[in-house]
């Protein structure tokens, strides 16, 4: 099958197998190996994305239901300029990563959160971040950089 996705700002296409997790056509079609596998199974979250602006799973979607559509992954997050996004330089500031395998899909699903609720409070970002798995960090410094990225002063 073949699929043109907008990924980034930037039209992609490719022939793919009918059942290629958009999680693959990332990775191995387009080349962009910030959205990470870690499960398969939808439970750590670490190839969040956006899909047309809302966060999903990338191994939960078909690359040819993502056919037509925009994607946006950690890598698209930064201006053209190479200005970090709000929520790239919290996390850098507020030392929310460790080994950073699960940080583009915290960052993925902390930008969908700030864009559905710009003021959340450290409960709110702990919930909205539930289906997140971080195995390194006990999560205090990730809320911390989400609570900073939403412009609100960070507790301490």
């Amino acid at each position: 099958m073949r699929v043109s996705i907008e990924v980034n700002g930037r039209t992609t296409a490719g022939e793919v197998p009918d059942r290629t997790l958009l999680v693959h056509y990332l990775r191995d079609t387009v080349g962009l190996t910030g959205t990470n596998i870690g499960c398969d199974t939808t439970s750590c979250g670490a190839c969040t994305v956006l899909f047309d602006g809302e966060s999903v799973k990338s191994c939960t979607v078909l690359a040819a239901q993502a056919d037509g559509h925009e994607v946006t992954t950690v890598e698209g997050l930064a201006g053209d300029d190479g200005e970090l996004h709000p929520v790239q330089r919290a996390f850098r500031e507020q030392h929310g990563l460790q080994c950073g395998f699960c940080t583009p899909g915290m960052m993925m699903a902390s930008v969908s959160l700030l864009k559905e609720n710009p003021r959340p409070s450290r409960r709110e970002v702990r919930e909205a971040l539930e289906g997140n798995l971080c195995r390194c960090t006990g999560y205090h410094n990730i809320v911390s950089a989400v609570v900073e990225a939403s412009g609100a002063e960070v507790d301490r």
